[in-house]
């Protein structure tokens, strides 16, 4: 039976040190879990040209600034291996804008209250031993993301549920990859509760989260 770990992150240093959940505590947990793959929020692509180049930084700031300063020299020195899972279609992404069709002053507003919404996740922090990795956590998420769908369905669709069908097969395909292994996911705190949810039914599988 392969073990599956879930670790939720904050991709911005400063979010990190503010909020406990440091380059050194993930390096840690991951140590503590003894991987033997990890399967991380890069887009394949991404992660091709890494290998190829390493000082290429991807699109948009993806990925996310922890795999080039802790995630991607912590396989490379432990043999872990590594299996990109996002999913973005970088030329049509920024037309699913969930806000785009709302004028001006409306969009104002709401980023104003998705805004809110962050700062009610972020106030789960010390809700758990891992920040971010928490049913207090994962609850205002849900709500965030409803809220999200009844702004824009469409947009929810494209970004939220598509991505997370594909994150979440791709997930499986390692696990079927490599049968009895040690797999820790690594993703934003904000996909937590959908990965957790999309492995859940394998009974094939023991799925630890939060780590601890």
């Amino acid at each position: 039976m392969s073990t599956v770990g879930i670790l939720g992150v904050i991709h911005d240093n400063e979010l990190r040190k503010r909020y406990h959940l440091t380059l050194e505590l993930i390096k840690e947990l991951i140590l503590e879990f003894k991987p033997d793959v990890i399967c991380g929020e890069v887009l394949p692509d991404s992660w091709e040209k890494y290998k190829t180049d390493s000082t290429h930084r991807g699109y948009w700031g993806e990925p996310a600034s922890e795999y080039w300063d802790l995630i991607f020299p912590l396989c490379e020195e432990l043999k872990y291996e590594f299996v990109p899972i996002d999913w973005v279609e970088l030329d049509v992404w920024m037309d699913f804008d969930p806000f785009k069709n709302y004028s001006e002053v409306q969009r104002s507003a709401l980023n104003a209250e998705s805004e809110q919404w962050f700062q009610k996740q972020l106030s789960t922090w010390n809700s758990s031993a891992i920040p971010f990795n928490s049913l207090e956590y994962d609850n205002i998420t849900k709500q965030k993301y409803t809220w999200l769908e009844q702004i824009n369905p469409e947009s929810h669709v494209f970004r939220w549920e598509c991505r997370h069908l594909i994150m979440i097969q791709r997930i499986k395909n390692a696990i079927n990859k490599h049968p009895g292994k040690r797999v820790l996911c690594i993703v934003g705190a904000d996909h937590n509760h959908a990965i957790y949810e999309g492995l859940a039914k394998n009974k094939d599988i023991q799925l630890v989260y939060p780590l601890k």
